[in-house]
């Protein structure tokens, strides 16, 4: 393993990270156990896996090399190297029984993953009736996107039989001096990045202007978290799908949207008029052919019609919405803001990243993201996973983000929220599942 510089978008994590608002990402995934013993079982295997996994030995150094040895957009950046002295004890920790694994799983996503090691934790959470145990998976933004953590994380649980990954181009080496062949070319590029990222800021100063949200998602942050989960019949989804048309994630959206109005109307904020901004990020790596190394995100940004009372009403602007985002492409928009990330110095991102971080709540509302899962069976020393959770960070600033995957015929809803500000997540939760029911129920038998 060699170190490299991080990747400028990975480099933006980093920096934007502070004690109250951890950076990492999260999974908890309940499995079958078939004995007591079964969670500690799971921790055994954990550690004994994880070295194994040169992922996960990689911590992230800060550098202040001066220019001369190195470009000088990256001066002040920061490096992926492997940590001397790796022990996976450090990161796979074994917890008392619990009787409900959410509450436990908040309590450790406020705490900020340690920056001198591998930014990567495994808590084995044993189940108080012995018949399940969960794994909370957390990985720094900085290390990994969505696909990347899964691949981590795949590398310690049991071995699957998966297509080969296709190798990468070999990129031809680096001259001294450029192929001025290519300089014509090089000026047509650089000029293209630098009219779209005078789009996407464009965009992104008019999304703030006529913004139409509740304070009940952008409350001061408290750094404490919940989190909850919920599961619902994926054949429903594709019901309603069917029936209305659009894509699976349209629907997902849209009783994202509706949860959110009858979630508002039902604890005294009401929903009339709110259209919150929400960010949906768009992954530009493939699974199978993306470099194992740094965050390649888009996104598209998307008002929320929770004020329109009709539920068919609201997945139909949902739809129209992202039918205009997808036409645009992931590479324009409001939502485009984090490829803005390639057009700062290292050194920027270092000052920056503070400012950055509290300039969040201004450019979106609530966060909604997908992260995609195998179709096949996962398991832990023989032991089936049944429900997967994905936890997306909490940006400064808001109050609650949705994070969806779907595995094995469910779709299952994560939810992180500031614990202060949304202490009825709970029933936030049980208006999504009510909202599937809505949506089912419109569409007629």
């Amino acid at each position: 393993m060699t170190s490299d510089p991080l990747a400028p978008l990975d480099l933006a994590f980093w920096n934007i990270e502070s004690a109250e608002h951890p950076m990492h990402l999260g999974a908890l995934g309940v499995f079958e156990a078939g004995s007591p013993t079964a969670g500690a079982h799971a921790a055994d295997l954990l550690a004994a896996r994880a070295p194994g996994v040169p992922g996960l030995r990689m911590r992230i150094r800060d550098t202040w090399q001066p220019p001369a040895l190195r470009t000088p957009f990256s001066f002040g950046g920061a490096t992926r190297e492997p940590a001397p002295g790796f022990d996976p004890l450090d990161h796979v920790r074994l917890h008392a029984p619990t009787t409900d694994f959410h509450a436990r799983a908040g309590r450790l996503m406020e705490r900020p993953l340690e920056r001198g090691r591998p930014p990567w934790e495994a808590h084995v959470l044993p189940g108080a009736d012995g018949d399940r145990f969960a794994v909370l998976f957390k990985f720094h933004h900085a290390l990994a996107d969505g696909l990347r953590a899964l691949t981590l994380a795949a590398g310690v649980l049991d071995p699957m039989d998966l297509p080969a990954p296709r190798p990468r181009p070999e990129q031809p080496a680096r001259k001294l001096l450029p192929d001025v062949r290519r300089l014509p070319e090089r000026v047509r590029d650089a000029l293209s990045d630098a009219g779209r990222a005078l789009d996407i800021g464009a965009a992104a100063a008019l999304s703030t202007l006529d913004v139409r949200s509740s304070a009940a998602l952008t409350a001061a942050s408290s750094g404490t978290r919940r989190t909850a989960g919920v599961a619902v019949d994926l054949d429903d989804v594709h019901r309603v799908r069917k029936t209305v048309g659009g894509t699976v994630n349209d629907v997902l959206i849209a009783v994202v949207a509706g949860a959110l109005r009858s979630w508002l109307d039902e604890r005294g904020d009401g929903s009339e008029g709110v259209a919150p901004r929400a960010l949906i990020p768009v992954a530009k790596r493939r699974p199978r052919t993306a470099h194992p190394q740094g965050n390649r995100l888009s996104g598209y940004l998307t008002r929320l019609p929770v004020g329109d009372p009709d539920p068919l009403s609201r997945l139909d602007a949902v739809r129209t919405a992202m039918d205009r985002n997808k036409d645009a492409g992931p590479g324009r928009g409001a939502g485009a803001v984090a490829l803005l990330a390639d057009h700062v110095p290292a050194l920027g991102h270092r000052l920056g990243g503070p400012l950055v971080g509290q300039a969040a709540r201004l450019w979106f509302d609530i966060l909604v993201t997908s992260v995609p899962l195998p179709s096949l069976g996962l398991r832990l020393g023989g032991h089936p996973l049944t429900e997967v959770y994905p936890l997306a960070p909490l940006a400064r600033g808001h109050s609650l983000a949705v994070a969806v995957s779907t595995y094995r015929g469910q779709v299952h809803y994560g939810l992180v929220a500031d614990g202060k500000a949304v202490p009825d997540l709970d029933r936030f939760a049980l208006a999504l599942s009510r909202e599937v029911e809505t949506l089912l129920t419109a569409c007629g038998p």
